[in-house]
């Protein structure tokens, strides 16, 4: 199923450049056919940082259709414990993500929450031990600070596409140790940001 999902990925084309005036809904409105998922390399990344940690709670920023998600809860139900929390701007993507746990027969341990991530993960319940922000980037460091009350310690925050200038301020907040975090680049595709919560 990762295969298909990841070859008619393949096909997508993004626009470099959005008008200024672009809200958020809509841009995820334009880009409701895009499907922009993380590598699949990134994808065992994370399968595999969520069977170590275990976590009772883990959250995702950016569900798009589903990929990313797919990885956290095959990891999550091959550990038998804990939940996904992802949640999507794109009504159209809510549906094709849902359509594709339910194939992929995870959907027991994902919830997609549709609508704005500032107000769906506002009540995701803790303690949250693993989070990937692979939604706007310019929202990565807004969505991290709403979830720090509830992060675990020793919790792990997985950023994507780090390359982006867009997450400048984020990778700057995750990388001052006076901020409560050890945060190190891993090299897959356009990056990765591993941040531990200490």
């Amino acid at each position: 199923m990762l295969d298909r999902l990841f070859t008619t990925a393949a096909d997508d084309s993004v626009p470099s450049v959005f008008p200024a005036e672009v809200t958020s809904q809509q841009a995820a409105d334009l880009l409701a056919d895009v499907y922009m998922p993380i590598s699949a390399r990134g994808g065992d990344l994370l399968y595999s940082l969520v069977r170590a940690s275990r976590p009772s709670t883990a959250v995702e920023f950016g569900t798009s259709y589903g990929i990313s998600t797919l990885y956290l809860a095959s990891a999550v139900a091959d550990n038998g414990v804990g939940h996904v929390f992802t949640t999507e701007l794109s009504a159209a993507k809510v549906a094709a993500a849902q359509s594709n746990v339910d194939e992929a027969g995870v959907a027991e341990w994902v919830t997609i929450l549709a609508g704005d991530a500032l107000e769906t993960l506002a009540d995701v319940p803790g303690p949250v031990g693993f989070v990937l922000l692979d939604g706007w980037k310019h929202l990565c460091l807004p969505v991290l600070r709403l979830l720090e009350p509830r992060l675990a310690r020793g919790a792990l925050v997985v950023a994507d596409d780090i390359k982006l200038a867009d997450l400048g301020e984020y990778l700057e907040y995750v990388r001052e140790p006076g901020n409560g975090y050890v945060s190190v680049a891993f090299p897959v595709e356009d990056g990765m940001e591993i941040s531990c919560r200490v």
